[in-house]
C-alpha cells in the first residue's frame, strides 16, 4: 500500500515542537502527572506512563523532572485536577482536526480553542462530527531502512499494517494497545523509528493547494501553543511548499 509524503510532515513538526520547547515539556509533565494519578506510578504496570515517560525522554527531559511530575501525580491529596477533553471541528478546505486537551478549565478551554478555528476560517463541530473519520492506532515512522526487511520484521511482531510512503519514509501501524510491545521488539531487532506515537489515524485525507495548507498549519500552530491542548490530529495532505 503505497502512502503519501509523510517525513517533510514530520521533520516540520520536530522543528515546531523544538521551537516551542518550554511549552511541550509543560504538556509532557501534565501527561505524566495525570497518568500515574489515574494508573500506577510504576510503568511496567501502566502503559500510559510508560508512553509519555519515553516521550519525555525523547523530548530530553530531566529524570529528576519526570520523577517530580509523577510523585505529584500519585501523591494524596493531590490538589490539580485536569478534565480530558477532545473537540472536534473543521479548518479550511474541510480538513477534519481533532483536539485532544487536559484542562483545570473547560470554559477557558472552549473558548480559546474556538477562537483558534475562527481565526482560520474554520469552525468547531459537534461530538462526533469528524471523530468517525479517525481511529486511534500506534504509528511508528521509519526512514533509510530496507522496506522488505523491515515489512518482515514489523508484521512477525505484531503489526497490523506496514505502508511504504513516496518519500520513502515507512509507517508501521499497531493496534494501540500493541503499540509498546511493537515498538520494543523492532527496537530489539535494530529498527529505529524517527517518529513513534499512539496517534488518531485518518481513514481519509484531503488533498490541499499551497493557499489552504498554509491555512492549516497555522491552525495547527495557533492550537498546538495553547497549554491546554496536547494533541492535535488532522487529516490533510499539507504540501511541503505551505510547511516552509
Amino acid at each position: 500500500m503505497a502512502g503519501h509524503s509523510k517525513w517533510a510532515n514530520i521533520k516540520h513538526r520536530k522543528a515546531r515542537q523544538d521551537a516551542k520547547k518550554g511549552k511541550v515539556f509543560t504538556k509532557i509533565i501534565r501527561e505524566l502527572t495525570v497518568a500515574a494519578k489515574h494508573g500506577s506510578a510504576d510503568p511496567a504496570d501502566n502503559p500510559r506512563l510508560r508512553a509519555a515517560m519515553d516521550k519525555a525522554l525523547v523530548a530530553n527531559m530531566k529524570r529528576d523532572t519526570i520523577d517530580k511530575a509523577i510523585s505529584r501525580g500519585a501523591g494524596a491529596g493531590n490538589e490539580e485536577n485536569y478534565d480530558e477533553l477532545t473537540y472536534e471541528g473543521y479548518g479550511p478546505g474541510g480538513v477534519a482536526v481533532l483536539v485532544e486537551c487536559m484542562t483545570d478549565n473547560i470554559n477557558r478551554t472552549v473558548a480559546n480553542v474556538r477562537a483558534a478555528f475562527t481565526k482560520v476560517g474554520g469552525n468547531l463541530g459537534t461530538n462526533g462530527s469528524v471523530s468517525y473519520l479517525f481511529d486511534k492506532k500506534g504509528q511508528l515512522t521509519f526512514v533509510n531502512v530496507d522496506e522488505d526487511a523491515l515489512i518482515e520484521a514489523a508484521l512477525e511482531v505484531g503489526a497490523d499494517d506496514v505502508v511504504a510512503n513516496e518519500d520513502g519514509s515507512i509507517d508501521v501501524f499497531t493496534d494501540a494497545n500493541e503499540y509498546l510491545n511493537v515498538r520494543d521488539a523492532l527496537q530489539a531487532a535494530g529498527y529505529q523509528a524517527e517518529m513513534a506515537e499512539v496517534a488518531m489515524i485518518p481513514s481519509t485525507s484531503a488533498e490541499l493547494d499551497v493557499d489552504t495548507g498554509i491555512k492549516i498549519v497555522k491552525l495547527i500552530d495557533i492550537l498546538e501553543d495553547l497549554d491546554d491542548v496536547q494533541n492535535v490530529f488532522h487529516n490533510a495532505e499539507i504540501p511541503e511548499d505551505a510547511m516552509q
